[in-house]
């Protein structure tokens, strides 16, 4: 529950934190918004495949089909493009041409990793023939190292390639992405693609208030752990007059927006069906307010991310969908009003997500560390 001090000011617990975060993040209730507006919200879509965004949204939204995103990526009112932590997200177009020159400076220290295999090569040039290489037709990441070795036979071709993805603004073109669709990653720049120049950097103000507002409450580097920036105090402690502060409960100071919602910590939190890699579990430097302790780390193996189900707003397991059966493997045992619940959200997401088609859903053996 939510505590007082003096003069830290107000404390928020685990469970307070869960159920404001849960709210930004469109999962206590489903939001009565479009894809796109729920895209702009969330400041993206983590999508290192191409289905987690479609069930990031099924798990958020009211009356979502997928073909209502497949249709705005279509249409190239959203993209897919590498941006937070060096991974690929799903943005509207306008945070596409915005949000990418924001972390660029991340993408130039990304670079440094492969600088072994870039002896000798101008990257200014690497930039100039990149582009004109994906402008004049989209192209694959093995057709890019081909080209680009052509040009430093002696450099690493994949050091060559992962060097044009860090210096430009590269998007997936469809159908890669689409709903139902297949088709190989082939890369031209979101300006081409777009058929608009790039945006100059938003000043770094308005992200942390949009950051709040989806992520919020949260700390420093909670907002640096989400775009994979530093140096993002004195941006906070310019905004400090205008925001609400408060502590969790081991003492870090926690940034808000006055007037964002942050329910109260017993408000019901209805079982939701997230798909890997979900930004929900992937933006704050500490994750208790969504992954119990006990949890930590159970939500993947490797380098394998598994489909994660929240049971109480809390990370509760995990699921897979196999070709006739939605198997739900809990962290825990469920109790009967838990698992009435899980079952009906699942018959949700399955009509959503696969109307018309037939799935057992079966509870596997409960998972332990």
């Amino acid at each position: 529950m939510t505590k007082t001090t003096s003069p830290a000011g107000p404390v928020l617990d685990a469970r307070s934190l869960n159920r404001a975060t849960l709210a930004r993040q469109l999962l206590l209730s489903p939001a009565e918004l479009s894809a796109q507006a729920a895209v702009e919200h969330l400041l993206g879509l983590q999508a290192q495949n191409v289905k987690p965004p479609y069930y990031a949204l099924a798990a958020r939204l009211d009356g979502f089909a997928p073909e209502h995103l497949s249709a705005l990526m279509a249409d190239r009112e959203v993209v897919r493009i590498v941006t937070m932590r060096s991974t690929i997200h799903t943005h509207t177009a306008d945070d596409c041409l915005t949000l990418r020159p924001l972390v660029q400076p991340a993408r130039d220290r990304e670079l440094t990793n492969f600088r072994k295999g870039l002896v000798g090569v101008d990257l200014d040039r690497l930039a100039v023939l990149a582009r004109d290489l994906v402008e004049d037709e989209p192209r694959t990441m093995g057709q890019l190292r081909e080209a680009l070795t052509e040009e430093w036979p002696d450099a690493d071709p994949q050091s060559l390639a992962v060097a044009a993805r860090c210096r430009l603004p590269l998007v997936q073109v469809t159908p890669r992405g689409l709903w139902g669709r297949s088709g190989q990653v082939a890369l031209t720049t979101a300006e081409h693609w777009l058929g608009r120049p790039a945006q100059p950097a938003p000043a770094v103000d308005a992200v942390v208030l949009r950051y709040l507002a989806a992520f919020g409450p949260a700390c420093v580097k909670d907002m640096q752990t989400w775009a994979g920036l530093t140096r993002l105090r004195e941006a906070f402690e310019r905004l400090r007059p205008q925001l609400s502060t408060f502590r969790d409960e081991h003492g870090v100071e926690l940034f808000d927006l006055p007037d964002a919602p942050r329910p109260d910590p017993a408000t019901p939190a209805p079982p939701r069906f997230l798909p890997e890699f979900d930004n929900l579990l992937l933006s704050h430097a500490e994750r208790g307010r969504v992954v119990p302790p006990e949890h930590w780390g159970r939500s993947w193996q490797g380098n394998q991310a598994y489909c994660t189900l929240l049971v109480d707003g809390f990370l509760a397991g995990v699921w897979r969908l196999e070709r006739d059966a939605l198997v739900v493997e809990p962290f825990d045992r469920l109790t009967g009003a838990q698992k009435r619940d899980v079952l009906a959200e699942a018959e949700r997401m399955l009509a959503v997500m696969h109307p018309g088609e037939a799935h057992d859903i079966r509870f596997g053996t409960v998972l332990r560390p």
